[in-house]
């Protein structure tokens, strides 16, 4: 699939490290905000001149050079647009490490496993534009999308091993799932987990009913 991008252009090697992107934003007068993504400004899609290839990146425009802008549906978040292009930029397909980055490895997986609904944490939606971009440039299915509410700290960052938050108490797994069901919006009832569980399943259904998934249909053509 690497290959396939690259015969059509779609990709490149890239030879910026962190520092270098940093430092060619630092000389344009623009700072990156804590927490915000390092968004990559296309220093080498016309070469190394060179450099070193360190990565590979994935092209994050129109064929016109005009911004990539991804709209789709999400099934609890609605409608949803993100502008690739200055949000994010040309992003990573193989890291400098000679691993395959996180984005390429995901669409991949779910397509060969013909995934056509995926469910994960709001934390990850930024990701989709990013995924539903390359999806179209393998010419991929495009699953159908529902991003759930994220347990949020006092600090306004998620909850997790990173941040110190502990872990739930296995010993009273229904206390857990009663805590969990109610951050979701879940109303389910029941004594035992199995109970709950009977509840909360046809509650979660009948809030997010499923829906199709949508095909790979792109103003860029697949690759």
């Amino acid at each position: 699939m690497r290959r396939q991008l690259m015969r059509h252009q779609r990709s490149f090697a890239c030879s910026c490290s962190r520092r270098d992107i940093e430092q060619a934003w630092l000389a344009r007068g623009q700072v990156r905000r804590e927490h915000g993504e390092l968004v990559y400004p296309g220093t080498c899609r016309q070469g190394l001149h060179g450099k070193p290839a360190r990565a590979q990146r994935l092209r994050c425009t129109q064929e016109d050079g005009s911004d990539l802008v991804i709209a789709w549906t999400d099934r609890r978040l609605g409608a949803m647009t993100q502008n690739v292009t200055q949000a994010i930029g040309d992003f990573v397909l193989r890291r400098a490490d000679g691993l395959w980055a996180y984005q390429l490895a995901v669409v991949v997986d779910d397509a060969d496993q013909g995934i056509t609904h995926v469910v994960r944490g709001g934390d990850m939606a930024e990701s989709t534009p990013r995924q539903i971009h390359l999806q179209r440039q393998l010419g991929v299915p495009t699953p159908s999308y529902l991003h759930t509410p994220v347990v949020m700290a006092a600090d306004g960052h998620k909850l997790s091993k990173q941040n110190g938050a502990a872990p739930f108490d296995p010993r009273e797994p229904l206390k857990a799932l009663r805590a969990a069901g109610a951050v979701l919006g879940i109303e389910a009832q029941g004594e035992t987990v199995a109970d709950w569980l009977a509840s909360a399943v046809p509650a979660w259904a009948a809030a997010f009913p499923p829906t199709r998934p949508a095909l790979s249909g792109c103003a860029d053509p697949p690759a």
